[in-house]
């Protein structure tokens, strides 16, 4: 008896508080009455804090204020709240308190006196002014202005049935790039056109010390911002392929569906990198030498081509399970293996077509990405499909095992599944059809600008049925939720390559060892190995995991010699032709061990090799349209 009143207290006490949170997250069927003004101040440069200001136009009763926790792109409840300080809320001159909700933090309750029409809130967003505190978002140089950090809106209302008439101060002599549509400026102040809150939140901007325009296109401009003046120095070569990439995409998805487009680049050493997509515009920032060392970061100019398709895949037609009514909604992501996955394969293809990478290193990528994955051993316990949940899991944190753990791996993998679909398509047809009558069929529809054309699995399925007969739906779920040993593999396969390794590292090796600073023995030893010897990945039930190496572990010597990644390649090499263990001096916490490496098969480094029984598709896939 008693147990059953503790199940029956329990279960009324979660219908409560179910009851209590629900009105916040729903939405009504009509406007918000006014338009609320949003004013922020982005001059501190040097303590990074955002000085905020809102005007609400209110009727008296209880309301409750969000703050954007869903966000779009982010795939998870990614909202800085920590950052969000020094709330107070006024009217007519009083005071007037709020309560936090008890289930939803992001949520804030408050009651509006009776004759009150205009609620003033002020509050401060805290940049990180630390990378261990989120992105840097404020230097000397630059400013990254995302509103749904800036902004409080009314529950109970759909993101796009609220107004707001935005102003912005930022430091004076400095330029500033958005896809938001200017009503005036003076000096250092601008004042926004009113747009809908959910408009808003996808228009960032970007302030910057130097900032330079370059035109792509009719209605496409190339923003760029940098840490110094000589980074923003360009060749003609240069900005032609970028133009190439307008065009590139505008011949595979049809015409452009946004009414303008502007790309937001930040070159920086300071400033954190980031590729984030929005319907008219996208925040991309990589490091300074974007331009000035070209030929070395070649790998960085996938970034672009892939945020600019997401205006058509994200964006414009979206997964249903990912289209909310505002950003207190909690999302689903079933599909980011088409959202994120296809999005990763036009992104790398069109930065081939349009010339920003070359075919070799596009295979020599590809051949990383396919290799890469043959080692995430996880597939045995977790499938591809249940990646799609990492977003919310692990909210992009760092992961100890990410071979046995898998982390957002419908981006890559998803890319190979979609190679397989497109190779797929060409041998049904005689080579007749492609992926590329898929995206210009099923991104180049046309609807309300303001309301995303969703889409489901199977609508995925009834358009490629339409291109060639096969039984899509089973195609797919057997590489969704299938446990295979290895990596989808048939799409190259079918394009006419196959992987194989040899001791040469490949140039998207070398490219992202100098990038991300590590040496990559992943297909021999089992680690990759970072800066002075520190192991920043270890393979699951390789051969460094089986000998109890963890990341964080240092190697201090090989041999009886100091640690460098030269000397530890030497010695894989040599230990080909010998006995000899290869000796590591590990040092993990405070403590100093010996580990012997039993190992002779030589270095490994992955390479897609010609299989000439098979057309190469490969190469019609990537040939400019």
């Amino acid at each position: 008896m008693i147990k059953g009143m503790r199940f029956l207290v329990v279960l009324l006490g979660s219908l409560l508080m179910l009851a209590i949170t629900v009105p916040v997250l729903a939405s009504v069927n009509s406007s918000y009455p006014g338009t609320i003004q949003l004013d922020v101040d982005a001059t501190s440069l040097d303590v990074k804090i955002f000085q905020i200001r809102e005007l609400i136009p209110v009727t008296a009763g209880k309301m409750t204020l969000l703050y954007p926790q869903w966000l779009p792109g982010k795939h998870s409840p990614a909202g800085a709240l920590t950052q969000l300080a020094g709330l107070t809320l006024t009217a007519n001159g009083q005071a007037i308190e709020w309560q936090r909700d008890q289930l939803n933090m992001y949520a804030f309750h408050l009651t509006v006196p009776a004759g009150v029409t205009q609620l003033e809130a002020h509050y401060q967003f805290l940049s990180p002014v630390e990378t261990n505190q989120g992105r840097i978002v404020v230097t000397p140089e630059i400013i990254g202005v995302q509103w749904n950090a800036m902004v409080l809106y009314p529950g109970g209302y759909a993101a796009g049935d609220i107004h707001y008439q935005a102003n912005l101060r930022f430091p004076s002599g400095w330029k500033i790039a958005t896809a938001l549509e200017l009503a005036s400026q003076q000096d250092d102040q601008v004042h926004f056109k009113p747009v809908r809150l959910d408009d808003l939140v996808d228009s960032p901007l970007y302030a910057g010390k130097y900032l330079q325009r370059f035109e792509l296109a009719p209605t496409v401009v190339l923003n760029v911002v940098a840490d110094r003046p000589e980074s923003l120095d360009t060749t003609a070569e240069q900005i032609k392929l970028h133009r190439n990439l307008i065009e590139q995409a505008y011949k595979l998805y049809g015409a452009p569906h946004y009414q303008h487009y502007d790309f937001l680049l930040a070159l920086s050493e300071q400033f954190s990198s980031i590729g984030l997509e929005h319907l008219q515009s996208s925040e991309n920032g990589v490091k300074s030498g974007y331009f000035s060392d070209w030929s070395k970061n070649w790998a960085e100019r996938g970034l672009l081509p892939h945020e600019f398709t997401h205006s058509w895949n994200g964006k414009y037609r979206r997964p249903a399970d990912l289209s909310t009514s505002n950003f207190d909604v909690p999302m689903q992501d079933s599909l980011l293996w088409v959202y994120e996955g296809q999005t990763q394969y036009w992104g790398e293809v069109l930065a081939v077509r349009s010339g920003l990478i070359s075919v070799e290193q596009y295979r020599d990528s590809l051949a990383n990405v396919a290799a890469s994955y043959d080692l995430h051993v996880g597939r045995s316990w977790r499938a591809l499909q249940d990646t799609t949940h990492m977003p919310t899991i692990a909210k992009r944190g760092p992961l100890a095992w990410s071979s046995w753990q898998r982390g957002e791996d419908y981006y890559r993998e998803g890319q190979l599944i979609w190679l397989d679909v497109d190779s797929k398509l060409r041998e049904l047809s005689g080579e007749k059809k492609s992926l590329n009558d898929f995206a210009h069929a099923f991104f180049g529809k046309q609807s309300d600008l303001h309301a995303p054309l969703t889409y489901t699995f199977d609508d995925v399925v009834e358009a490629l049925q339409l291109l060639a007969p096969y039984d899509w739906g089973t195609f797919f779920r057997t590489r969704l939720d299938g446990h295979a040993a290895e990596s989808p593999k048939d799409g190259i396969h079918r394009a006419g390559w196959q992987l194989l390794y040899t001791e040469e590292r490949n140039d998207a090796t070398k490219s992202e060892e100098e990038q991300r600073h590590y040496s990559d023995f992943s297909y021999s030893l089992g680690v990759q190995i970072g800066k002075e010897g520190r192991l920043e990945n270890v393979i699951w039930d390789s051969l460094a995991f089986q000998q109890g190496l963890t990341v964080g572990a240092v190697v201090v010597a090989v041999n009886g010699r100091s640690y460098s990644a030269e000397l530890l390649r030497q010695a894989i090499s040599a230990a080909k032709s010998t006995t000899q263990t290869i000796e590591l001096l590990i040092k993990k916490d405070d403590r100093y061990r010996s580990v012997s490496l039993d190992y002779h098969a030589g270095l490994k480094y992955p390479h897609l090799v010609r299989m000439d029984s098979t057309p190469d598709r490969l190469k019609s896939i990537l040939a400019p349209m």
